[in-house]
């Protein structure tokens, strides 16, 4: 007969190999659930999906090929429009008259704009306000020509700018999207056939780019209607052409941007953002089925983000990081100051993932005086696995974290300190030499 405990250690065994088997297969099924998640089948020619702060990407798809834009172009008009503005270029308020280009661009039949008349004379918010809201092209060629001097002139600078921001999939021929063969005698002089062409991942980066640089497009790109030449007799109401926004079509929590792009080339394009709990997602799907259909895609890539990623906290603002509480200082009454996070330091999770975060940590050569709230280093958080083809930019991995800066402050030593520090370190290293032998 099976002695008592023999019986007791059997049964216990085979009670815990039932319940790790139960726990092994949960964590099978959530996983397979992720990653039927992450199976989206995007009805798109190509896509992506990227945490802004950080540029993780969390969903690709053909996200380097080069494709026609059309409208999602209007991204890097507004980039130059709101650099030049910061630069005390142009002004908000100037008053732009109607061109002959842009008259032409208003009479094409196909042509989203705002009528755009000879005669007329528009502020640059105005037209800005067009091209943003209601993708009008003859407003964006009018601006283009206000800030470039002509349009060829302008789109060089919107190829100089794609390289600067690393955009290494993009070209650019006209400022609004508009295929360079339909502009008649507009046409660039030099157009080879070769039209404006740029990759998923492009307009991320530079969605990013304009929204990070210029926070103040969101406001505008925000809104769902507008009115053109609002108080006259030919006032032109205009819907934004994202239906995402509230009060639209397709209205999604969060959104509050970017832009839209259509021609029979590119088919629907839609580069969107949208924020929840603290994280902004930004979004390109290119070459969709329909006007609609571009905005059911997209849905599907927030949805995905928003239920299966977050940004988590690691590390307060204000906070020391273990073993890195101080930095060497030169020169200083303190040989060392102390190190705390400018910033919140919050990473990219998956709810249920256990990945390690190790914290990478750079300190400046400082020599004293040093200010309190004085940059002083950098702290990165990085996770297991994580590589540069995870990023929207290979900078991005390289970038990552938040600076460290000085706890308070070390004013410069006097002479005679800094004279007697040196002479006791003289004799500390000496005395260590002679016991090191």
């Amino acid at each position: 007969m099976m002695p008592r405990w023999i019986k007791r250690l059997t049964i216990l065994f085979f009670a815990i190999s039932l319940f790790s088997t139960s726990l092994l297969g949960a964590s099978s099924q959530a996983n397979a659930a992720a990653q039927a998640q992450a199976n989206l089948d995007l009805a798109v020619n190509s896509a992506i999906l990227v945490e802004a702060s950080t540029g993780k990407i969390l969903y690709k798809k053909n996200e380097d090929v080069p494709l026609p834009p059309a409208s999602m172009t209007k991204m890097m008009t507004e980039y130059l429009v709101l650099d030049a503005i910061k630069n005390k270029k142009i002004k908000w308020t100037d008053v732009v008259p109607v061109s002959d280009y842009a008259f032409f661009i208003a009479k094409m039949s196909d042509s989203s704009g705002v009528y755009l008349n000879m005669g007329e004379e528009h502020t640059v918010q105005e037209l800005y306000k067009a091209m943003s809201i209601a993708s009008a092209n003859d407003a964006t060629v009018l601006l283009a020509e206000k800030v470039g001097g002509d349009e060829p002139n302008f789109v060089s600078m919107m190829n100089k700018k794609a390289q600067e921001l690393g955009m290494k999939s993009t070209f650019f021929v006209t400022s609004s999207g508009l295929p360079a063969d339909e502009l008649g005698k507009y046409t660039p002089a030099n157009f080879d056939g070769k039209d404006n062409t740029m990759s998923a991942r492009d307009a991320a980066i530079l969605a990013r780019a304009l929204i990070k640089d210029f926070p103040e497009a969101l406001e505008i790109s925000k809104i769902p209607r507008f009115v053109f030449r609002e108080g006259k007799p030919n006032a032109t109401p205009r819907a934004n052409y994202n239906w995402m926004l509230p009060s639209l079509p397709n209205e999604y929590p969060g959104v509050d941007g970017l832009k839209t792009g259509h021609t029979d080339q590119a088919g629907y394009c839609f580069t969107g953002t949208a924020t929840r709990d603290g994280m902004r997602l930004i979004s390109v799907v290119m070459g969709a089925e329909s006007m609609t259909s571009r905005f059911n895609e997209t849905k599907k890539l927030f949805d995905y983000g928003f239920s299966n990623y977050k940004l988590t906290k690691q590390v307060d603002q204000g906070a020391a990081i273990t073993g890195f509480e101080t930095a060497p200082v030169k020169k200083g009454v303190d040989v060392t100051v102390p190190a705390v996070t400018g910033s919140v330091v919050s990473v990219i999770t998956k709810p249920g993932d256990n990945v390690k975060f190790t914290p990478t940590v750079t300190f400046n050569d400082l020599t004293a005086p040093v200010q309190k709230g004085q940059v002083i280093g950098k702290v990165m958080f990085k996770a297991e696995g994580d590589a540069e083809g995870d990023y929207l930019q290979p900078d991005d991995l390289k970038n990552a974290g938040v600076d460290l800066v000085a706890g308070e402050d070390v004013e410069q030593g006097s002479w005679i300190r800094l004279f007697f520090r040196s002479i006791i370190q003289f004799i500390g290293n000496l005395f260590n030499g002679i016991i090191g032998k």
